[in-house]
């Protein structure tokens, strides 16, 4: 027979040994956040989920906070503990509810950590998606940002295509929330049946004007490693030596309302080539963004001067924000400099010879410069005049 203060003993023993645990969680949130990518001090991080699982619910606000600059490795072992505790303490009541929406509604708290925390709340109050989430709409997690959106789409829906001016309110107030193509590209039919112009160039931050220079040489793949001149210096009045002769700098822009500059259809279908693409950007203040694109050819970036990333790789698809690299924008003028190469395939499949680039947060959410406008000006001519001789000089070195 089990005495009561046999019971008694096991809970206090069981308490004692939460409240050791809580009183110093760091080493083992250490451990977890210090496991290295390659997998280095794998078991005292698998030792260190063994010993937090323990924790009390009380705890979760603290565990949930050490996901902040944590590897995506080590947020794995995070997740796996804060689920383990709230498993525990699902149905005894301790979840502290009240912390974790003080958390979830702390934008600066790590976004994924958010999430978590989001989920753990909802399995003990069935209200806080109803209340938290319509204040979502402009939140800096996109996840949660998504959640707002797709809520207003389905209220917009349900008024019915007689609602009118509503409805096209309600979508309005979607769309400026919206960053995921699938939902934009729902909203804007939406609106666009309903009579409404939507901007997406704008909505999203596409650039749409550059300057443009090429073809140089890219036979056998040695462009991408071969700096040409433009990597050396922008002199937007210097003749250069090229693939074919002697080029200059010519304008090209789009109309696609997805911001695509096709260099196949502006200029010429290249083949075995290089061109760059040049552009400025105003900025009100220093900044951290995020220069996103889509491309179906290799490519490398500079913003400033100074080489981001590239990708050595072609004919692999192409998608909005297929690449995403961040960077610093200073106050002013700051000047992007494009090398997109086309390789030497004549398959119809290897054709493609585009790219779509745009400036954004780190959310997904555009930051325009401070006074739209064509990203490059010359007195040479309009930008249909400059792409008309660019071509023109292309097609009589073909010939």
């Amino acid at each position: 027979m089990i005495h009561l203060r046999h019971v008694l003993t096991v809970i206090a023993l069981a308490a004692s040994a939460e409240s050791a645990l809580a009183a110093d969680l760091n080493p083992q949130l250490n451990a977890i956040r210090n496991i290295s990518r390659e997998g280095g001090g794998n078991e005292a991080a698998a030792a260190a989920v063994r010993t937090l699982s323990s924790s009390s619910a009380g705890d979760l606000p603290k565990i949930l906070a050490a996901f902040e600059d944590a590897s995506p490795l080590a947020v794995n072992y995070l997740r796996n503990v804060v689920e383990a505790v709230a498993d525990r303490h699902a149905t005894d009541g301790t979840i502290p509810a009240e912390e974790l929406e003080t958390f979830i509604t702390t934008k600066s708290n790590d976004p994924r950590a958010r999430r978590l925390a989001f989920e753990v709340l909802s399995r003990v109050d069935s209200t806080a998606a109803d209340r938290l989430i319509p204040g979502m709409l402009l939140d800096p997690s996109p996840e949660f940002r998504r959640d707002a959106v797709q809520r207003l789409i389905s209220e917009a829906r349900s008024l019915g295509d007689d609602a009118g001016k509503k409805a096209i309110e309600v979508y309005r107030r979607a769309l400026s929330g919206a960053t995921d193509t699938d939902l934009v590209k729902e909203i804007s039919k939406a609106l666009k049946d309903r009579g409404e112009d939507v901007d997406l160039v704008s909505h999203f931050g596409f650039l749409t004007d550059w300057r443009i220079v090429g073809p140089f040489d890219n036979h056998d793949f040695i462009g991408f490693d071969t700096a040409y001149s433009p990597e050396e210096k922008l002199d937007f009045a210097a003749k250069l030596t090229a693939k074919e002769g002697e080029v200059a700098w010519g304008e090209v822009t789009t109309s696609d309302e997805f911001g695509i500059i096709d260099i196949a259809k502006s200029i010429a279908p290249h083949k075995g080539a290089v061109m760059y693409l040049a552009a400025s950007y105003e900025s009100a203040g220093p900044r951290h963004v995020e220069f996103r694109f889509g491309t179906p050819n290799a490519w490398k970036l500079w913003v400033n001067g100074k080489f981001l990333f590239g990708r050595d790789e072609y004919h692999r698809g192409m998608a909005i924000d297929q690449y995403r690299v961040p960077t610093e924008l200073q106050t002013g003028k700051n000047v992007i400099l494009l090398k997109l190469c086309q390789n030497e395939q004549t398959d119809d499949w290897a054709q493609r010879y585009q790219i779509q680039i745009r400036v954004c947060d780190p959310s997904g959410v555009a930051v325009l410069p401070v006074k739209p406008k064509a990203a490059a000006t010359s007195d040479a001519g309009s930008p249909k005049q400059q792409v008309k001789r660019l071509t023109a000089r292309t097609e009589g070195a073909s010939r």
